[in-house]
């Protein structure tokens, strides 16, 4: 039986869902912001993010 998605619990999962490139951390961020290198990594204050895969975490 295939699993159903659910759009609210996707929206919580990867909505503004980042990731960085270096430690893996988990950082919840507006896109302009990250794009224009204004949020950085609580772990290793580096600013290279990238989104959440959904293909792998569903």
């Amino acid at each position: 039986m295939p699993k159903q998605k659910i759009p609210e619990v996707e929206n919580r999962i990867f909505d503004r869902m980042f990731i960085c490139m270096k430690c893996g951390a988990k950082i919840k961020a507006d896109i302009a912001q990250v794009k224009a290198g204004k949020i950085k990594c609580r772990k290793c204050n580096r600013k290279k993010l990238r989104p959440i895969h959904r293909e792998h975490k569903v």
